[in-house]
């Protein structure tokens, strides 16, 4: 589909729309107010969620550039869209090499600073121990507890669910060498530590967040999509955290919600069944309170984040 403007519909995700800009290589981002948990879109629409998304995510972008990390991004082109550099996204690897250039990097790094989400869990399960994380072996994590040390990890990226890989499994599928991945784990540093730095300048924890990465025309690393925002990291309120409370100020709030509604739980048991994605439970709308609530929280964020008004 191409407009007026020039842009044309080349693919529509679970939150954002993307548009090719003709005659140039760039591409335009659009994102909607869709809300997406456990892999399934929400038939719910967030008022102003998008436009919360992009703007705190551009601020991240400038900042990121004031530290000497390169991203795709070039500007905002209205409160919901953004302009950016076009990377070719390669879906079968295996013409992916240490060669390949304007491309994504097939991967989405997670950088964890506390035991939450599904990290208690996996260490509950014995899938991950507390010696992966720093812990002595004796140890009883506690959900909320600092992590001794940072953890790092990397999940697949272009399929249908999000696989967990080891380090080597990673750097093998999207074919980085070894100076690159260690180039990317740097940056995952200093852009946290900048997330980290403004967070608790505002009474926020960085708890610990989701960034993609992509190989530019001169196989250069730049930070793609977006991130530090209420979708893909999770913060806590500080003052409530020394109360000893975990205040959730991200898309975690969602999260709970079908946790508590049961629908994770069946979710959970259909994909355990082995049954196709196409057979899984749907997601069941949200009512309209927690969507005023999700609103509100997205604006707030975008506020907290930036300290510009929303």
């Amino acid at each position: 589909m191409s407009g007026s403007d020039g842009l044309r519909l080349i693919q529509v995700g679970k939150v954002k729309e993307v548009y090719e800009i003709e005659g140039t290589d760039e591409l335009e981002f659009h994102f909607t107010d869709k809300i997406s948990v456990f892999d399934k879109v929400i038939p719910s629409l967030i008022p102003r969620k998008g436009e919360s998304l992009c703007r705190t995510s551009a601020f991240w972008f400038e900042r990121s550039k004031d530290i000497g990390v390169n991203s795709h991004f070039i500007m905002l082109t209205g409160p919901n869209s953004m302009r950016v550099r076009r990377v070719n996204v390669e879906r079968d690897l295996t013409r992916i090499d240490g060669g390949s250039t304007s491309i994504l990097v097939p991967l989405e790094f997670i950088s964890r600073y506390y035991v939450a989400g599904s990290l208690l869990d996996r260490m509950k399960k014995g899938t991950v121990s507390n010696e992966d994380v720093g812990f002595p072996h004796d140890h009883t994590p506690k959900y909320g507890e600092p992590l001794p040390e940072p953890l790092f990890e990397a999940t697949t990226k272009l399929e249908a669910v999000d696989r967990p890989l080891s380090n080597e499994e990673a750097r093998e599928l999207a074919r980085l060498s070894r100076e690159e991945w260690d180039e990317i784990n740097e940056s995952i540093i200093k852009v946290d530590r900048l997330i980290d730095e403004q967070a608790r300048s505002r009474g926020l924890i960085h708890v610990d967040g989701k960034k993609e990465f992509g190989l530019d025309q001169n196989r250069g690393l730049m930070l793609l999509d977006t991130f530090g925002t209420a979708d893909e990291d999770r913060f806590w309120d500080v003052p409530e955290y020394e109360k000893g409370n975990l205040v959730e100020l991200s898309k975690e709030v969602v999260r709970q919600y079908y946790r508590r509604s049961g629908y994770h739980e069946a979710l959970m048991n259909a994909r355990g069944s082995g049954v196709s994605k196409k057979d899984e439970p749907p997601i069941p709308a949200l009512p309209e309170s927690e969507i005023e609530k999700i609103s509100a929280l997205y604006g707030e964020m975008f506020e907290r984040l930036t300290g510009s008004r929303f």
